[in-house]
């Protein structure tokens, strides 16, 4: 059994910034790419983020500048770094981990999101 957990949303203010983590705990050997995704009501979920089992990092334009993904491989943790937080960067933050469970076995697991609302 594997959980992903984020943390860290909340509400701030337009130009504050928040830290996100994403947490994997459970039986697995290790985690590979990981991605950040947000969805607001009646859109589809958005990847805004990812890094690779190499480091490889990408950003969307939306976010590109403002945002950081970086990981912490030995305590199975990854962040999302939001700095200049504007009204429309409100939505639920997910994470999407592909687990490594066994040298056969593969798999993504989310997590259950945490709510971020940027607003005066």
């Amino acid at each position: 059994q594997v959980t992903l957990v984020e943390s860290g949303g909340g509400l701030v203010q337009p130009g504050g910034s928040l830290r996100l983590s994403c947490a994997a705990s459970g039986r697995f050997l290790t985690m590979n790419g990981v991605g950040w995704y947000r969805q607001v009501p009646g859109k589809e979920r958005e990847l805004i983020a990812s890094i690779s089992k190499d480091g490889i990092i990408r950003y969307a334009d939306s976010v590109k500048g403002r945002f950081t993904i970086s990981r912490d491989r030995a305590k199975n943790l990854v962040y999302l770094s939001m700095n200049s937080l504007k009204p429309d960067d409100t939505a639920v933050y997910f994470c999407k981990a592909a687990i490594v469970l066994t040298s056969m076995s593969l798999v993504d697991y989310w997590g259950q999101g945490t709510q971020v609302t940027v607003s005066s």
